[in-house]
């Protein structure tokens, strides 16, 4: 059993690379093989979004603060709030974060396949985040 004190793992800024805007993790969980499941609390500043990505095994979305959207390519963008829980069927892809004008934060649970639980994409264009 492993105790992790609040506190004991510092938020990091999100990688650039992958997201748009000011995003700010916080690990939850990250279990060892032969256990996959991953999760992280991110929060979105207005407008700050994730680029295009699949997970592998699906990924669920517990929104916790705010106002966000996500959206799955070739379909329209769908508005999330708190208490809402979105699922993403594996391989499907996405990308989620906060509105335009309010912030939002979720926690992402998702499993690692063979070491991997993320294929980053493209960012998603100011285009399709406004459209």
């Amino acid at each position: 059993m492993d105790i992790f004190p609040a506190g004991s793992r510092p938020t990091k800024q999100a990688n650039e690379d992958y997201f748009t805007g000011t995003v700010w993790m916080e690990p939850i969980v990250e279990t060892k093989e032969p256990a996959r499941v991953r999760a992280v609390k991110v929060s979105f500043s207005p407008g700050a979004r994730t680029a295009w990505h699949t997970h592998p095994l699906g990924q669920t979305l517990y929104v916790t603060e705010g106002v966000g959207w996500v959206q799955m390519r070739g379909q329209p963008k769908r508005e999330i709030r708190p208490g809402d829980t979105v699922w993403i069927p594996p391989a499907v892809i996405h990308w989620h974060g906060a509105s335009a004008t309010n912030a939002m934060t979720h926690i992402a649970i998702h499993e690692a396949l063979g070491g991997s639980n993320v294929e980053w994409m493209e960012k998603v264009s100011e285009r399709e985040y406004n459209n």
